[in-house]
């Protein structure tokens, strides 16, 4: 029976789809290819945004660190000064 329909299907290549030649499925594949191209392209639009978005702060906190390490200020300033930075707004 499995055999059968396979030799029916992948023998003379006619599907008996709405087209006539071929499968009816056929639009699935480029419509696959195209969401997956699509969604790409949004996630990494989305994560380039979120980066930009987020370099001024990681610089302000990368120069807090170094006033901190450097002994400019004291622990409690650092903390104060980073919860500051990361509120948000």
């Amino acid at each position: 029976m499995f055999t059968e329909a396979f030799i029916t299907l992948a023998g003379d290549g006619h599907y008996g789809g709405p087209f006539g030649d071929g499968p009816a499925f056929w639009p699935v594949f480029p419509i696959t290819w195209l969401l997956l191209i699509v969604g790409g392209v949004v996630t990494a639009i989305v994560l380039t945004r979120r980066n930009r978005n987020m370099a001024p702060r990681r610089e302000a906190e990368a120069r807090l660190a170094t006033m901190y390490a450097a002994g400019e200020i004291a622990e409690d300033e650092y903390r104060a000064r980073r919860a500051v930075l990361r509120e948000k707004h």
